[in-house]
């Protein structure tokens, strides 16, 4: 029998974990896994479990994008790695969303053991892992500012809300160096965005051909101030790919250093997370020896090689 442990994080989604739970572990031990499950005590804590527990199968993280971070850097912690599965029960869920998932969590859970283990591409910042998004700048901070509550009472409208009272805050520019594919600049810029997704915040698509194993990550950079400018490329935003926008900076590429030129007030983004990291120097590159086990739905559309798997 398979050994599988699964981590939850009692704060994330509204479902029923005492009904849920034992119908997760009955759907498991039918595919031949013997369950143990951990409950996270406090941030950080899926981390320290998926590092120290003794060599398994599988580990199947049920939480929002943080807590998959979190399980994410658990296993880049080990030497012997282990095969992630991920279900969403958080406010946004871009990472179940790109995957192919339902709203469903049991089904969810029967379509990636009925799917495919892939190698993904996964994006770290100074060492540290992150699943699909990184950043700084205008909008940043509110995923990682909305209160738990907020965001567990009214869902993604609380991110809504917040981002409207951020709005009409002044626009704040940062002064950073970078050096991607060996050429470095220098200039002001109001938002950055690092990704390796084709959805983000919720938006569905953000690029339009994305792969999750191409040896890429995405880089956006955005130098607009002006709050007629911000409601323009909002509208952008919904109808083109994010490559595509005027007043952006835009590469493909599997190494960034950012270096910034003035001490930082917040902390960057990471999977909707604050990063701990506030030296002010960043690099950013690709390790590839990580397997995710997903659903079939839309492995097609997001891998260029569908050999890369267990």
């Amino acid at each position: 029998m398979k050994k599988c442990l699964v981590v939850y994080n009692p704060n994330s989604g509204k479902y029923n974990k005492e009904v849920t739970l034992p119908k997760i572990e009955k759907i498991l031990n039918e595919y031949d896994y013997s369950v143990i499950i951990e409950k996270t005590k406090y941030k950080g804590d899926a981390t320290s479990i998926v590092a120290n527990i003794d060599k398994c199968d599988l580990v199947v993280s049920i939480g929002g994008d943080g807590t998959f971070n979190e399980v994410m850097t658990g296993n880049f912690m080990r030497k012997d790695r282990i095969v992630l599965c991920h279900l969403p029960s958080g406010t946004t869920n871009d990472v179940g969303a790109m995957w192919g998932y339902s709203k469903n969590m049991l089904n969810n859970l029967k379509l990636a053991l009925n799917g495919k283990v892939k190698r993904i591409d996964i994006c770290t910042i100074n060492d540290k892992p992150f699943v699909y998004s990184a950043g700084f700048g205008k909008f940043m901070n509110i995923p990682y500012e909305t209160p738990r509550e907020l965001k567990k009472r009214i869902g993604h409208l609380a991110y809504i809300r917040e981002g409207a009272r951020d709005f009409f805050r002044k626009v704040k520019l940062y002064d950073i160096t970078y050096e991607v594919d060996n050429e470095k600049y220098r200039g002001l810029f109001s938002f950055a965005l690092i990704t390796n997704a084709n959805r983000v915040a919720g938006i569905n698509n953000f690029y339009k051909d994305i792969k999750l194993d191409d040896n890429k990550f995405e880089v956006l950079l955005c130098n607009i101030t002006k709050l007629k400018d911000i409601v323009k490329t909002l509208y952008f935003f919904a109808l083109y790919d994010a490559s595509k926008i005027p007043g952006f900076y835009f590469y493909q590429t599997d190494n960034i250093k950012i270096k910034f030129n003035s001490p930082l007030k917040k902390p960057l983004c990471i999977d909707g997370e604050s990063f701990d990291d506030m030296s002010g120097s960043y690099n950013i590159k690709i390790d590839h020896d990580v397997y995710v086990l997903m659903p079939s739905k839309n492995v097609n559309n997001l891998f260029v090689n569908d050999k890369k798997e267990l």
